[in-house]
C-alpha cells in the first residue's frame, strides 16, 4: 500500500510539473471549449458578440480551428459533425441560399422555372430568385430550414438576402425584400433556430428586431460597417469577413466597434483563418 501511495504521489507531482512548463497545457480545441461565450433570447441560442468564429464552406471541417460558432454548408456538413463541433464547446450556424438558385443542390428541380433569373455575376450555377413571388417556392426553403434543425444546427446563415440591389431580372423592390427576409427569419424560429442577418447593409434598421445576429463581408473594404452598428448597439453580434484587406488594416476598428472579424479567402476553405483580438 505504501509503494502504490509514494507512486500516486510521485505521479502527481510529475503531473504538476509538465503543466507548469505548458506541456499539459489544453489543446486548441479544448481552449475554445473553456472560454466560448454564449448568450440567448426567449429560448434562442445567439452568438455573444466577443465569440470567435469560423466560415468553411468548403473541403472537409476542420474542427480543431479554436472557435466558438462555426458557419457551415448545411447540405454538405453530416449531423455527425455537428454533434462532434457541439462536444467541444462550439455551436454551428446553417448556410443556406435563399435568394439565388444553385443548379448544384439536391433540390435545385423543386424550383419552377418562372422564378428563375438572371445568371448571378462571378457564379455561373446560380440564379437570381424571385423573392417577390417567393410564395412559389416557399415550401422548398421550408424544407431546407427543417433540414437544418434535423441535423441539430443552432442558427441559420440564410443568403443574397438583398436580390433588390442587383440586377436579378425582376423588378424587386426594397418593399419586396423586407417581406421576404422577415418571412425567413420567421420560418427559421419557428423551428427554435437563430437566424442571420447576411448583408443587406440598407435595411439593418427595419430588420433589426427580426434577426438575431448579422454575418457581413468586407464591409471595411468598403466602408460600410458603421451600417451594422444598431446591431452592436442592441446587443447582437456582427461576424465580418474580409477577403484582400490585411488584418492590421482593420482589426483595431473592429475591436472598436464590437464586431468579430476574421480574415478568409474567397474559396472559404478551412484556412486561411485569421481572427483579430
Amino acid at each position: 500500500m505504501r509503494g502504490g501511495a509514494l507512486k500516486s504521489r510521485a505521479t502527481l507531482l510529475a503531473a504538476l510539473a509538465l503543466l507548469s512548463i505548458g506541456l499539459l497545457a489544453p489543446s486548441p480545441a479544448e481552449a475554445a471549449q473553456q472560454s466560448c461565450p454564449t448568450s440567448s433570447s426567449q429560448g434562442i441560442w445567439h452568438p455573444a458578440s466577443t465569440a470567435a468564429w469560423q466560415w468553411q464552406l468548403q473541403g472537409r471541417i476542420d474542427t480543431g480551428v479554436p472557435a466558438c460558432v462555426f458557419d457551415v454548408d448545411g447540405f454538405e456538413t453530416p449531423a455527425a459533425t455537428v454533434a462532434a463541433l457541439h462536444r467541444r464547446g462550439a455551436r454551428v450556424v446553417c448556410y443556406l441560399d435563399v435568394g439565388s438558385w444553385e443548379e448544384y443542390r439536391p433540390d435545385a428541380g423543386r424550383f419552377p422555372r418562372s422564378v428563375l433569373g438572371r445568371r448571378y455575376e462571378g457564379f455561373p450555377e446560380e440564379r437570381w430568385l424571385d423573392i417577390a413571388h417567393f410564395h412559389r417556392f416557399a415550401t422548398v426553403l421550408e424544407a431546407r430550414f427543417r433540414l437544418c434543425a434535423r441535423k441539430g444546427f443552432d442558427a441559420v446563415e440564410p443568403d443574397n438576402l438583398a436580390g433588390f440591389e442587383n440586377r436579378s431580372g425582376f423588378p424587386l423592390t426594397a418593399s419586396d425584400q423586407l417581406r421576404f427576409n422577415r418571412w425567413v427569419a420567421r420560418r427559421v424560429h419557428a423551428l427554435g433556430l437563430a437566424v442571420a442577418l447576411k448583408n443587406d447593409p440598407r435595411q439593418v434598421r427595419p430588420l433589426l428586431p427580426s434577426f438575431d445576429f448579422a454575418i457581413v463581408e468586407q464591409c471595411f473594404q468598403y466602408d460600410e460597417c458603421d451600417l451594422y452598428e444598431p446591431f452592436v448597439a442592441a446587443g447582437k453580434a456582427v461576424l465580418e469577413a474580409e477577403y484582400e484587406l490585411d488584418p492590421s488594416a482593420y482589426c483595431d476598428r473592429a475591436d472598436a466597434l464590437g464586431f468579430s472579424a476574421i480574415r478568409k479567402s474567397y474559396d472559404l476553405f478551412a484556412r486561411p483563418w485569421l481572427p483579430c483580438g
